[in-house]
């Protein structure tokens, strides 16, 4: 399960690295060597922004009643047997729907994939609720979601618009900035 850590008093607790993410896969952020504090080192600025990508990027596991004929499980088999009370599987089941086309409904679908995929960043506080848009693009054969985290203080955390399903992103020189 992923946990976010918050600051504790003096102490700076391990901050993940940010991961960029190219619309096919993440990779670590790098500080550039101008970097005042840091240079060359791993960029940990966008702690909320990474777990989101880490919950809705990563393949979770499945039951073997959802594959499809010829698919193989995803994810981490650790989250088929060494799962701690409480905790939930890593990931999205984003990925189960690659395959398919873009049936009646898949709006629905695709909320429910995300908001499953994000619920360990409520339940660990880091942010209080979320707000999941899907539009289906039938035309452009594709799907899209924006996801917006709120705070305690009912403002907005984070905002982003991802594209998934049957079309290749272009690369994105920054998606965590903005």
């Amino acid at each position: 399960m992923l946990k976010i850590t918050p600051i504790d008093g003096e102490r700076e607790p391990y901050r993940s690295p940010d991961l960029i993410w190219n619309g096919k896969a993440g990779t670590v952020a790098v500080n550039p060597l101008t970097h005042p504090d840091a240079p060359g080192d791993l960029r940990a600025e966008q702690g909320l922004a990474t777990q989101v990508l880490i919950c809705l990027m990563t393949d979770r596991r499945v039951e073997v009643s959802e594959l499809r004929d010829g698919d193989e499980n995803r994810g981490w088999i650790g989250d088929s047997f060494d799962l701690e009370t409480g905790e939930t599987p890593l990931g999205s089941r984003l990925w189960l729907l690659r395959r398919s086309a873009i049936f009646d409904g898949i709006e629905v679908t695709v909320e429910d994939y995300v908001r499953e995929a994000l619920q360990p960043i409520i339940d660990q506080g880091a942010a209080v609720s979320l707000d999941v848009a899907v539009t289906a693009n039938r035309p452009m054969n594709r799907v899209d979601y924006t996801v917006t985290l709120y705070g305690r203080d009912g403002g907005r955390i984070y905002d982003s618009k991802f594209e998934i399903l049957w079309r290749q992103i272009d690369g994105v020189a920054n998606p965590l900035a903005g």
